[in-house]
């Protein structure tokens, strides 16, 4: 997509060797695999021409050209999403890159935008998306990275405890924040972050790969965006994701 004189592609990360869900993006949600209802959002997004799936294994390649994605191979060896997008930056020429995780096919096309809105406005800084908590959803899971912010939305840490802390109940916050895994990144940044080597120390220890930014000095500004989406992490998880999806799509 041309955005003024910006090119902006959208990037799936999708790895077949999940611990938790091998095989992860090719799981049927409703008959159709995981990763091509979210190739389908970023492709009314951005554009089915700038929509990327950064594969590591040939079984998602032939699904995703079989259903007329673009795709890349890539190594097997990354880190992280992140690190596997260093490697499409080195293939694909852009302006603003823009992750969106493969295991969420319930996103919003809106935060989309709003992600690639932010990058536009704001090129020194990572863009990554944030949401506030459900009611049914728990602050101690720690498969939800919570998220904290100072008053200008910059990221100040994020874990999978759920962050701010309290030492007093008093002071317990009425509001905690999730992470919502859509990051936007310009060639640049993407480069540092691959140039580092290896995982940050926060990163190792809270699995987050957006804290290796803390160890570049490069700021993450997060931008509130639709939170009533689910991920697919575990088996358990699709059914409650099915559900969704019927009641979006109408099904």
């Amino acid at each position: 997509m041309e955005t003024g004189t910006k090119k902006v592609v959208g990037i799936i990360p999708a790895r077949y060797k999940s611990s938790r869900l091998p095989g992860k993006p090719l799981v049927p949600l409703l008959g159709k695999p995981m990763i091509i209802w979210v190739a389908e959002i970023c492709a009314k997004a951005l554009g089915a021409d700038n929509t990327y799936i950064a594969t590591d294994d040939y079984r998602i390649e032939d699904v995703v050209q079989k259903y007329g994605f673009l795709s890349i191979m890539t190594s097997p060896d990354h880190f992280t999403g992140t690190d596997r997008l260093v490697e499409v930056a080195e293939k694909i020429d852009a302006d603003i890159y823009i992750n969106i995780q493969g295991d969420e096919p319930t996103l919003d096309i809106a935060s989309i935008y709003k992600i690639r809105d932010a990058k536009l406005n704001n090129d020194e800084a990572v863009i990554n998306g944030m949401a506030e908590m459900l009611d049914t959803e728990d602050p101690s899971n720690v498969n939800i990275p919570k998220v904290m912010c100072n008053e200008q939305n910059l990221l100040m840490y994020m874990s999978r405890l759920p962050v701010p802390g309290y030492k007093s109940s008093d002071n317990k916050p009425g509001i905690y924040y999730k992470q919502i895994c859509i990051y936007a990144f310009n060639r640049a940044q993407l480069f540092s972050f691959g140039r580092y080597g290896k995982k940050g120390r926060a990163e190792q220890h809270e699995d987050i790969e957006i804290l290796r930014f803390f160890e570049l000095g490069i700021p993450v500004q997060m931008i509130e965006v639709e939170g009533n989406t689910f991920a697919v992490d575990v088996q358990e998880d699709i059914q409650v994701v099915e559900r969704r999806l019927q009641e979006i799509h109408n099904l």
